[in-house]
């Protein structure tokens, strides 16, 4: 797992063999957006550690959505350390092991890049203690507002931080060689929607599920390749 820095003092991205989380910081309060694969909490520890951060003061982890790269280790570090699990509502049922993850509708190109993902260990079922909704306001990040952005999953989210103009865009957003719509979508025209919807908040940084976050530019960047999606019925 790489540790990489995004804002200091704020922000980290932490870099799986597939997928990422990102380490929040209010001061000493942390929050994660993602957990990683399950498997990945030793690690995470060794990377909250290593920035002089105590682990305990895991307050809360979000999870954009439900698949096995983003929440597998979720319950262990909630465990650990008693942090509040939050997915949106349609997401907790999966998440918590009670519905099957809903099953992409894939592009002939994306067929072997699912096969490759689905390397990463099967997530265990894990608790969600909080359901969102749209534009409900979490206490991080001077307020950070849930976007529902449907369409990867039925329950996929972002978190947007007006106040720090940071937008977590899960895997709606892709930044793998290009910023373009993310992957392995259940509903290709929903997913589109949603992009435009993330790319219109113009953000200044964006973290992505996958990909490198986008720093410069990245209101510009988000709005371009939104815009070359085309619009499907």
């Amino acid at each position: 797992m790489d540790l990489v820095e995004v804002l200091p003092q704020r922000l980290h991205m932490l870099r799986f063999p597939i997928g990422q989380a990102y380490l929040w910081r209010d001061g000493e309060a942390l929050t994660l957006i993602d957990s990683g694969h399950a498997g990945a909490a030793e690690a995470i520890e060794g990377a909250v550690r290593s920035l002089g951060l105590d682990p305990e003061r895991l307050e809360r982890i979000v999870l954009t959505h439900c698949h096995r790269d983003h929440v597998g280790a979720a319950e262990e570090l909630a465990g650990r350390w008693g942090a509040e699990v939050l997915a949106h509502r349609l997401e907790a049922p999966v998440i918590r092991g009670e519905l099957p993850v809903p099953e992409p509708v894939l592009l002939d190109w994306e067929l072997p890049l699912y096969a490759h993902g689905l390397t990463v260990p099967q997530a265990p079922p894990t608790r969600v203690d909080r359901e969102v909704e749209d534009g409900e306001v979490l206490p991080f990040g001077g307020g950070a507002v849930v976007v529902h952005a449907p369409g990867h999953t039925p329950g996929s989210i972002g978190i947007h931080l007006p106040e720090h103009g940071v937008l977590f865009a899960g895997d709606c957003i892709a930044g793998v060689g290009q910023v373009m719509l993310g992957v392995f979508n259940v509903d290709r025209a929903q997913a589109q929607a949603s992009f435009r919807r993330l790319a219109a908040l113009s953000p200044e940084v964006a973290c992505l599920g996958h990909g490198d976050p986008l720093t410069k530019n990245t209101a510009a960047t988000l709005r371009t390749a939104a815009a070359a999606e085309p619009v499907l019925p």
